[in-house]
């Protein structure tokens, strides 16, 4: 018997949620994304069957309950993207695949206008093509404002319907859309529903959908700059098949080569031939030299030092030091002595200060701009935004 769509939709967001939160190198891990692969794909086939969305209709004509299912293509496109590949060749068709199914998920949105036109214009735009460093940053301070005010939106609502997490633990964006699937079905307390929480659960779903709108553009930015770098990165040739009289003939050299290691070991005779240097536990077993014994050979390898090849130096260490310092590669200072001074910022804002005068009025709009430059880099940078490989 097979379940019904909400459930199978929910098992599937359950093993990605779990997947993302563990190493993508780990066996049980794509045992998890391979499992909700499988339940999507049978999500998909069975949505087309049932013909839930139609090109004829417009967003009115689709039911609150079915507009969650324009995410499956998204969710396609994040678990798609997770899975381990072989080799670059495979990469790319796994990437190709994701980048079909995150094309399917903007061509419904857009058809259905789910999105505002201001918002399909702001987010189209790649900041990597605006040459302008000012104008660059501008957009993308306005592209992560607008997400960031979607996703608030969508924090209020669910805490009006009493939807977010009780331990205030941080959910993934598969938890996010397994919130609003219905959590019982073919019951009286769905159809005695009453119209209020249904229109909240409709504002929060189109809300989310204009999320993942922003962030599918993002990433088809960054998915088609990694299929640019596999496409033309050098490939390395397949190994010949090797032969018998090959393989014989690479053990030969192997061996060859490794007479002439420097941690080559001795023979059995030790190197004069007359036994053994050293015991096992490496006491000598008899007297032996270094150097050569003859006063001729010592005479002539003390010769060989600083020949003409060796390369003598040209200053002192001091003499160097001074040079670096005079070219400002020294940090001096620190130590007791400087506790007690005040630090670039502590500085500035005593500057800052001074009012009425005009390096102060400079000194506080410095110190404003810098200030603001800290706020902007903190909310673009959010703690723990760098560790890619545990991702939520």
């Amino acid at each position: 018997m097979s379940l019904p769509l909400p459930a199978l939709f929910s098992r599937a967001l359950e093993d990605a949620s779990k997947a993302f939160n563990h190493s993508a190198f780990e066996q049980s891990t794509q045992d998890l994304l391979q499992s909700s692969l499988s339940d999507l794909k049978s999500l998909t086939s069975r949505i087309i069957g049932l013909s839930l969305f139609s090109p004829n209709e417009i967003l009115e004509d689709i039911s609150t309950r079915d507009l969650i299912y324009l995410l499956v293509p998204y969710a396609l496109a994040e678990v798609q993207g997770r899975v381990k590949s072989d080799g670059p060749d495979e990469r790319i068709i796994l990437l190709t695949q994701s980048q079909r199914h995150l094309d399917s998920f903007i061509s419904n949105l857009e058809n259905y206008e789910v999105v505002p036109e201001s918002e399909r214009a702001l987010h189209v735009q790649d900041p990597a093509k605006i040459k302008d460093a000012a104008s660059r940053r501008d957009l993308k301070i306005m592209q992560y404002q607008r997400e960031k005010d979607l996703r608030a939106r969508i924090e209020t609502i669910r805490k009006r319907r009493s939807q977010l997490p009780a331990d205030g633990s941080m959910e993934s964006d598969f938890d996010l859309i397994r919130s609003l699937l219905p959590q019982k079905t073919g019951t009286a307390d769905d159809d005695d529903e009453d119209s209020e929480s249904e229109d909240l659960l409709r504002e929060t779903t189109l809300l989310l959908l204009r999320l993942f709108y922003a962030q599918t553009q993002t990433q088809l930015i960054n998915l088609n700059q990694e299929l640019e770098l596999l496409r033309n990165a050098p490939r390395m040739p397949p190994p010949p098949p090797s032969r018998p009289e090959e393989d014989h003939r690479d053990k030969a050299r192997v061996a060859e080569s490794d007479m002439w290691r420097l941690e080559a070991p001795a023979p059995s005779g030790g190197p004069d031939g007359k036994g053994p240097l050293l015991d096992s536990s490496g006491k000598p077993l008899r007297p032996f030299t270094i150097l050569p014994a003859g006063s001729s050979d010592r005479a002539r390898m003390a010769a060989q030092v600083f020949g003409p090849g060796h390369r003598l130096p040209t200053m002192t260490i001091d003499e160097y030091l001074h040079i670096e310092q005079e070219r400002g590669n020294i940090l001096t200072g620190g130590g007791p002595g400087s506790e007690n001074e005040l630090t670039s910022s502590e500085q500035l804002a005593l500057d800052a200060e001074m009012d009425g005068s005009k390096d102060g009025a400079e000194k506080e709009e410095i110190k404003r701009l810098k200030d603001e430059n800290w706020a902007l880099f903190t909310d673009e940078n959010p703690k723990g935004a760098g560790n890619t490989m545990n991702r939520g």
